[in-house]
């Protein structure tokens, strides 16, 4: 068997792997490896910045399924891959990130452009490698993937000193993993789910809280079904948008700081709450000690470490919650529902406390309600702050993975290059991202990667002049002492789109809202609509942070 180099052992271990696309930037530690990607049948999508290798390499995980992989040379590189690694990382989201490393002879010299990124990276992934020997590229590359995509997702990292990628080996690509000390969870604990569905029938107030784990696990349907036998309302956290159709009468909303007050009445008011693949995180709860404080918790998750971790938990069920949902409908389907005058309450809060906005100018909540009217089914992709949670409130999604967002990190900038590995990996779909005038700046810079690659995604910035989510806080806890976070007439987002060959689009009044979407989307091009949105509008409603999600503040 003729021998190749480590690097072409790379590209065909990722080849073997199923690799279709890699997004990176390239440079002096990673020239070999560029070497043999100029003649390989992986898609390259060479970003601007190193982050944004990562954020688009994200997306296209959370649009697609699959694995996302992104690249980056040693040192600067390998840092600027960091914010994203830690994005995907708080999402759960599967992620190989190969980074190019100084000769093994020179690490630990603070050689030219050597940072110690498996080390730095420690806190941020789900297991990361130094390569020492070119005999384990093959090994390590399907150990990654296995890591990455299985139990509870997340990022790998491999950081391949340079004389590894020009080393030889005789090349072979294992058929079987043996990790002693990795193991999911494959199956689900009977007796335990036994012991829920007992609590469910005994429930007359239950709510199911889904969040991103049913996505990942493709158990939207066996959440439906649950939802349907037990006619239990359901809210989805921000990461599980599409878990459940926004749109069914069972939904309730996102729950938490900026969730619907019927979603939160509900939590604080029920005596069961069935928690499936949802980390009970504090922009959920609120004060912890009262969150649903009449209520037994089942808790579904995959990740054992996950359970007990925040709240406490009555029947903790480990598995797959695809594996776990299926058979607890099949525990209680049996039996009739309890939950009619529940239901009846809930619908009541519904007519009472909807989500609402003055309709007095371009309204940014307006602009949303738009997009999701003429583009129900689009992927939609956010930055972050204001613009994530209108977003959020304002788009219903009826399918899994066509919401992506960075919900655990809230990494500004996220939202643009996520858009561009959303289309790349789904091609057909619309892309839209929902942005902020400031969010977007932090990596506008990948209009370039757009309309090189003929990304035809859309960004629809909601330009109010100022970091809102900052400003809001600012109006609300600190006298309107408004530091730092005023950004009005920073840049011609116009110009700055037809600076780099897109399509730039301004609009001011509502009636000209849906004409702009239209042209956007139907032009094939990557487009910037810059939306002139009311300036000082809040988010609405809101809960305090360190109060009970039933205090809930009127911001309108």
């Amino acid at each position: 068997m003729a021998e190749i180099t480590g690097a072409e052992a790379l590209i065909e271990s990722l080849e073997n792997e199923g690799v279709e696309v890699i997004f990176g930037y390239p440079g002096g530690s990673v020239l070999p490896i560029y070497d043999e990607l100029y003649d390989a049948s992986i898609r390259h999508v060479l970003v601007r910045h190193e982050q944004a290798a990562a954020h688009a390499a994200d997306g296209y995980a959370q649009a697609t399924g699959r694995t996302g992989v992104c690249i980056a040379t040693s040192g600067p590189g390998a840092t600027n891959l960091v914010t994203g690694i830690a994005t995907a990382y708080m999402d759960s989201v599967p992620l190989v990130a190969i980074t190019g490393q100084v000769p093994r002879s020179l690490i630990g010299g603070d050689a030219f452009q050597e940072a110690d990124i498996t080390g730095i990276t420690l806190p941020i992934t789900k297991h990361n490698y130094l390569v020492k020997d070119v005999e384990d590229v093959p090994r390590i590359i399907k150990e990654a993937f296995y890591i990455a995509s299985t139990g509870r997702p997340g990022p790998v990292l491999i950081d391949i000193p340079k004389d590894v990628t020009t080393d030889t080996l005789e090349f072979r690509y294992p058929q079987k993993i043996n990790l002693r000390g990795y193991m999911p969870p494959k199956g689900v604990d009977v007796e335990q789910l036994r012991e829920a569905a007992q609590l469910i029938l005994r429930s007359e107030r239950p709510v199911i809280y889904a969040g991103g784990g049913v996505i990942i696990s493709n158990a939207s349907s066996e959440l439906l079904s649950l939802a349907e036998t037990i006619m239990a309302p359901v809210t989805t956290t921000l990461m599980g948008k599409g878990a459940f159709p926004d749109t069914h009468p069972l939904s309730i909303g996102m729950p938490g700081m900026h969730g619907t007050k019927y979603a939160n009445y509900a939590i604080q008011e029920s005596d069961l709450i069935i928690a499936v693949g949802a980390r009970f995180d504090d922009r959920v709860t609120g004060k912890l000690e009262s969150f649903a404080p009449n209520a037994k918790i089942i808790h579904i998750d995959i990740d054992p470490a996950e359970i007990g971790k925040n709240a406490r938990v009555d029947i903790p069920v480990v598995g797959d919650a695809r594996a776990a949902l299926s058979r607890l409908t099949g525990l209680v389907k049996e039996e009739q529902p309890r939950t009619g005058a529940w239901l009846d309450r809930i619908k009541k809060w519904k007519e009472e406390f909807p989500l609402q906005y003055k309709r007095d100018g371009l309204k940014p909540q307006y602009v949303v309600e738009c997009i999701n009217e003429l583009y129900p089914d689009a992927i939609i992709t956010t930055e972050v702050g204001q613009n994530q949670m209108w977003a959020a409130q304002y788009f219903n999604c009826t399918r899994p993975r066509t919401f992506i967002t960075s919900g655990g990190l809230g990494t500004m900038g996220y939202g643009f290059p996520a858009a561009i590995g959303a289309k790349v990996g789904v091609p057909d779909a619309t892309v839209i991202d929902i942005a902020g005038d400031g969010s977007f700046q932090m990596n506008s810079q990948e209009l370039a990667t757009a309309v090189q690659n003929n990304v035809p995604v859309v960004v629809a910035i909601l330009n109010n002049g100022y970091l809102g989510m900052v400003r809001q806080w600012q109006e609300l806890f600190f006298e309107r002492r408004y530091s730092a976070t005023i950004i009005e007439e920073s840049v011609d987002f116009v110009k700055l789109a037809e600076a780099y060959g897109a399509i730039g689009l301004r609009v001011k009044e509502p009636e000209d809202v849906k004409a702009a979407l239209k042209e956007a989307v139907d032009s094939s091009r990557p487009c910037i609509i810059d939306f002139i949105v009311e300036r000082t509008e809040n988010v609405s409603p809101m809960v305090p942070a360190g109060a009970a999600i039933n205090e809930i503040l009127d911001l309108e």
